[in-house]
């Protein structure tokens, strides 16, 4: 799959990109312990090398709590696929998520001519999600999401473009919670790195891989 271009907005997962001043309110001095655990093993999650993850700002008005990464997935200097992926917290619970806590993702990756034309794509997509879950041991409920496979034609003066596709997954899904009420979140967090990583095309990490590292040290933010 080529780099995925550009970054989305409002769509099936809940995303978008209104940038939320509360965020250090929310994600800070005040938030409730659960939810602060739940931050601070994200923080301390050991990743593919390949991912590149950093804090972005978190959406506004969908849960109490709020905390969001972005991620790119690079081949020197090309980008394969790019996502997001936001953590909600409501201390209240919430009937649609059946929990206290839900995931929700972006990503977004160009693909090549023929995988494009695969009818099969969308369901093999989603499947991806799924069995990047079930690969590391993770229970969750309520999953919901959308495949969206969308193609760009170019005229006139952009004539000389090729055509090209672009894969998009939107989903969500509640982490089980375990001790405290904690998910675990730095579990999601790789599965949600597999995912990435599959979708550019990457070979599966091996079980225990030792090239991983923690979050911190991973490249600053960037404009993109």
């Amino acid at each position: 799959m080529a780099a995925a271009q550009g970054r989305s907005s409002n769509g099936a997962g809940g995303m978008d990109d209104v940038k939320d001043t509360q965020a250090e309110k929310r994600e800070g001095a005040g938030a409730p312990p659960a939810f602060s655990s739940a931050v601070e093993a994200l923080r301390n999650a050991r990743l593919r090398p390949q991912v590149e993850v950093e804090p972005t700002p978190a959406p506004q008005r969908l849960a109490p709590y709020a905390h969001a990464l972005e991620a790119v997935v690079a081949d020197g200097e090309q980008e394969l696929a790019d996502g997001r992926l936001v953590l909600l917290h409501d201390p209240a619970g919430h009937d649609a998520w059946r929990g206290t806590f839900r995931l929700v993702t972006l990503v977004r990756a160009e693909l090549e001519a023929e995988m494009a034309a695969d009818p099969l794509l969308p369901e093999v997509c989603w499947s991806w999600l799924t069995g990047a879950l079930q690969s590391r041991g993770l229970t969750y409920g309520e999953p919901s999401g959308t495949v969206t496979r969308a193609s760009s034609h170019y005229f006139g003066g952009l004539s000389e473009r090729p055509p090209a596709s672009q894969i998009e997954i939107r989903a969500s899904w509640t982490p089980l919670e375990g001790l405290g009420g904690v998910p675990d979140t730095a579990a999601h967090l790789a599965s949600w790195c597999d995912l990435l990583a599959q979708v550019a095309g990457l070979p599966p990490a091996a079980p225990g891989d030792g090239s991983v590292v923690t979050l911190p040290q991973r490249r600053g933010p960037q404009s993109r």
